[in-house]
């Protein structure tokens, strides 16, 4: 498969809650925002990469994508409700990349070996020293299961996925989970 199939969701719709309620994408780390390191960190691996936002619409729109917001009644409900939308935008036959903004780091080979894991099932999640969950691979027949569960008020990603059949990506380099590593406080972006 080409990375025609593949499209690109950095997730940046959160409140940034363990960083103050700052808008945890727009924060720089080495001069650029959060969300516009894993964009570029996305671009080469796939088709097209989107931004999903609930706030400063306009400063996301800046960096060059389009911008998603969470579906109506689901705002700031989680990942999950990210995932939804961009799922939502997709063809039928796409895979749905998605990493989170606070994840500048991310390998390069990140959407090869998610699909290697999930082809068979239509989901993989990436697991280094720890699963990361939002780092995944969903095919596009999943916007009915999620919309389903997000609506029965299910939040937690990995619960979601794991009820699903699903694949996981082994990440067992000894450098491997620093590109999974979160900058979740605000001192992370300047250690």
């Amino acid at each position: 498969m080409t990375t025609a199939a593949i499209h690109g969701l950095v997730l940046a719709g959160g409140r940034g809650s363990r960083m103050g309620g700052v808008d945890k994408g727009l924060q720089l780390l080495d001069g650029k925002p959060l969300a516009l390191h894993v964009v570029e960190r996305l671009a080469p691996q796939a088709s097209r990469v989107l931004v999903s936002a609930n706030r400063n619409l306009d400063v996301y729109a800046t960096l060059g994508h389009a911008v998603l917001t969470d579906p109506p009644g689901l705002e700031f409900a989680g990942p999950l409700a990210g995932m939804l939308a961009g799922l939502q935008s997709l063809p039928d036959d796409a895979w749905l990349l998605t990493a989170p903004c606070d994840c500048p780091r991310l390998p390069p080979d990140l959407a090869r070996r998610l699909l290697v894991a999930g082809e068979g099932h239509g989901l993989a999640f990436a697991r280094a020293a720890r699963e990361h969950p939002t780092h995944a691979l969903l095919h596009a027949r999943l916007r009915e299961p999620l919309a389903a569960h997000l609506q029965e008020g299910g939040r937690a990603v990995l619960r979601w996925m794991k009820s699903l059949p699903h694949g996981v990506a082994r990440f067992d380099a000894p450098d491997d989970e620093a590109a999974f590593a979160n900058l979740n406080r605000a001192a992370d972006l300047h250690g």
